[in-house]
């Protein structure tokens, strides 16, 4: 009945548990919901006005496919004063959303026959990104103990004459795991070895919080085979917005266009306008938000590693915890065996109403991911019911 491109796919899993904690809610049941992937604040005011004044203008009609150019010219400006990065306005495509943005890359440069390495544990997405084009995902290792960084021997043995691409996420979604500039430059190595393309997913660019940020591109002096994504969802809580884009490869970028004016036909004019005023204007929103989320960062991962028989690095960005609950797999609740994370999310869910994301959905059957994007309060009340709830596991 359908065509076969479908059935390569999954549902997300982030999204299914966002859906169930809102069934949840709609039962009165006061729910702690930990597996959200956005910002709990609302979009800055300064953002919002701008959307109001481009209503008011009349700015609401189609606009070019690849996205106004004064957002173009503003992407541009940001790249400059935040990444070191510098682009002609003919070198960004802005699309609906990051996701949107990975999506139409993976369309235009992967097919059937073709590999991608994707780094595990992953974010949901990117398997189904190149699994739909025909392209196989393949997992590479990578350290838990240093940031989730490639285990490099792994990686190397996972590249043959089929592969085409890398994918790098970091600050990562689902561990937060910061790679180190070292880390990322042996990568690129590999990757100008075998003259792969290599995708840069930075949407949680402006959240670390030991050390700034640096873009991959600016690591080497050969970037014509590297395409950055970012996007305005987790930077200014505009997550609704749908407003993310790609800079790179002027070729590259066409292709996108191309593709996307055959889709979507343009993002949303008012939401561009919008994030035009997001990227240039006053950014101060952006140091409180990240301000708080440290303070949450060192509030969750000390809760969790009080707790006992969990363990739980430190995490350099994003908003996720990304615990390992090894030691509660195969162990005992009330005579019924929890058999994976997945069981141990529900066992959450079930009892104490904790929705938390299994790591089984990023490849990583030993962990659960928890966002911090709660409130203090919400963080210390989970901690206490999750600790309840564990040390009854035999």
């Amino acid at each position: 009945m359908f065509a076969d491109r479908i059935n390569r796919i999954n549902p997300s899993a982030t999204l299914a548990m966002t859906a169930k904690a809102a069934e949840l809610r709609a039962k009165n049941i006061d729910v702690i919901n930990l597996s959200v992937g956005e910002p709990d604040f609302n979009t800055p005011e300064n953002i919002l006005n701008a959307a109001k004044k481009a209503m008011d203008l009349g700015f609401t009609k189609y606009t070019p496919g690849a996205g106004i150019l004064d957002l173009r010219k503003a992407i541009t400006e940001k790249l400059s004063r935040d990444n070191n990065l510098f682009y002609d306005p003919s070198e960004v495509i802005v699309s609906c959303g990051g996701k949107h943005s990975l999506y139409n890359a993976c369309q235009v440069l992967f097919q059937s026959g073709d590999e991608v390495i994707i780094f595990s544990p992953y974010w949901v997405s990117f398997p189904d990104f190149v699994s739909v084009t025909g392209a196989k995902p393949i997992f590479a290792e990578t350290n838990p103990d240093k940031q989730y960084e490639p285990n490099f021997k792994d990686l190397e043995s996972k590249i043959n004459k089929n592969t085409k691409g890398i994918i790098i996420n970091s600050p990562s979604n689902p561990t937060g795991g910061v790679w180190s500039n070292d880390a990322v430059i042996q990568t690129l190595d590999i990757a100008k070895k075998y003259d792969l393309w290599v995708f840069s997913d930075e949407c949680y660019e402006q959240l670390t919080y030991d050390e700034k940020f640096t873009s991959i591109a600016t690591l080497t002096k050969e970037s014509d085979k590297i395409l950055t994504f970012q996007s305005c969802s987790k930077t200014y809580s505009m997550t609704g917005w749908r407003i993310g884009y790609t800079v790179g490869n002027k070729d590259v970028i066409k292709a996108m266009s191309k593709l996307q004016g055959q889709s979507t036909s343009c993002p949303n004019s008012i939401a561009q306008y919008a994030a035009k005023e997001a990227l240039i204007g006053d950014q101060k929103f952006v140091s409180k938000m990240r301000a708080i989320f440290k303070s949450r960062r060192s509030l969750i991962v000390n809760g969790l590693n009080a707790i006992d028989n969990v363990t739980c690095d430190s995490p350099g960005g994003a908003f996720y915890v990304f615990p390992n609950v090894e030691y509660f797999i195969g162990k005992e609740n009330n005579s019924k065996v929890i058999k994976s994370a997945a069981d141990l999310s529900m066992l959450l869910l079930n009892e104490e109403a904790i929705v938390t994301v299994a790591g089984d959905s990023f490849g990583a059957r030993n962990n659960i991911r928890l966002s911090y994007a709660a409130s203090e309060q919400n963080i210390k009340k989970s901690l206490e019911k999750m600790e309840k709830i564990l040390s009854q596991i035999n």
